[in-house]
């Protein structure tokens, strides 16, 4: 974190996801990996794409017949992972003076709204399921469904709190569709992550800080993950040969996951959080020590597929905030639909207001 102020760091984390996500909108739920190479033009991805752009209009090819799933959105766009992130940092900005305790309640009604009025985004199981409640009168502390899918939604919060159990109370708290511990633990996971990351440590100080604090099923992945990650850089290993050796080091992370379509689905490349928690902390791991390694990552990451946006949240929080705002390319900021939108909503939050 060589000459990243933490307000850099703290404004890195949230547009670093933010492109991150933006970056997987054209790809978002491909399984094949060699298709999107081959469609992007033999290289990595350079700039934002529309759903299926490149790749005949459609994605999620694999196991799941195709489909775009984000009909309402274009090249600059994000998937409903950004989308969320968007609709906390919205909360956050109309409660930041004076700055208060996160409470869910307060902003299910600005949820309902933002989805009822043009979302454009995939509307997930769980998020129909919890609207349903909602209208149905269940209880804030009851709502959410099982999914073990991991969705972080509280990046914006890290210009909001100072404190690092607050900010992990915070992380669950915007998860409310959700009631497994996986997934909910996932989320708490990378906000301790990244709230150490912003506070001076490397990411690998502290993925395994946390890993060892939080320990179970979080500490048995992060070593998943590690030992994935040291396979594959490693320069005798057969894996690191391979020509894509990101793509096999997460589909060899996780189970197959046979859910009666065509084929089974590599859930090292899915949402739930078995792989998508290490799946991110390998490309952390891999990419944070590089030049450019944010970009670098970003980009890895959407060119693997699966429910890449799920994981670009987790690696463009812990990079951007590892690296800064600073080293997010131009090109990415001058493209991105929401950045000025969200860049003066963040200047109201309390740790970045000028």
């Amino acid at each position: 974190m060589d000459n990243v102020t933490k307000e850099e760091a703290i404004r890195g984390a949230f547009f670093g996801a933010l492109v991150g996500d933006a970056l997987c909108l054209g790809s978002h739920y491909e399984y094949d990996a060699q298709k999107i190479f081959k469609a992007y033009g033999d290289k990595p991805i350079e700039k934002f794409m529309s759903p299926g752009e490149m790749m005949g209009g459609q994605t999620h090819g694999i196991g799941w017949g195709e489909r775009n799933y984000h009909p309402g959105k274009s090249a600059g766009g994000t998937t409903d992972y950004g989308d969320y992130n968007v609709v906390v940092l919205e909360h956050l900005s109309s409660t930041a003076v004076p700055a208060r305790a996160f409470d869910v309640s307060t902003m299910i009604g600005h949820w309902m709204n933002r989805l009822e009025n043009g979302w454009g985004s995939w509307i997930c199981t769980m998020t129909k399921e919890t609207y349903a409640q909602v209208r149905q009168g269940v209880p804030v502390e009851r709502l959410g469904g099982i999914s073990n899918a991991m969705a972080i939604r509280h990046v914006a919060a890290h210009g909001y709190y100072e404190n690092e159990e607050e900010l992990a109370n915070v992380a669950r708290a915007c998860m409310f569709t959700h009631k497994n511990s996986e997934a909910l633990g996932g989320g708490e996971f990378f906000a301790r992550v990244t709230h150490r990351v912003i506070n001076g440590l490397s990411p690998q100080e502290a993925i395994e800080t946390v890993a060892v604090q939080m320990g179970g099923f979080v500490e048995r992945k992060v070593a998943q993950a590690i030992a994935k990650f040291t396979e594959a850089t490693a320069p005798e290993s057969p894996l690191s040969q391979e020509p894509f050796v990101d793509d096999l080091a997460l589909t060899s992370m996780a189970r197959l996951w046979d859910i009666g379509r065509s084929e089974p689905i590599k859930v090292g490349k899915a949402s739930p959080t078995e792989g998508t928690l290490p799946g991110a902390v390998y490309f952390i791991l891999k990419y944070a020590n590089e030049a450019e390694g944010l970009k670098k990552a970003l980009q890895a990451n959407a060119m693997v597929g699966g429910d890449n946006a799920s994981r670009s949240i987790a690696i463009g929080m812990v990079l951007g905030a590892y690296k800064g705002v600073n080293a997010i390319p131009s090109e990415w900021k001058e493209t991105l639909d929401q950045w000025q939108y969200c860049e003066n909503l963040l200047n109201t939050l309390p740790l970045l207001k000028s």
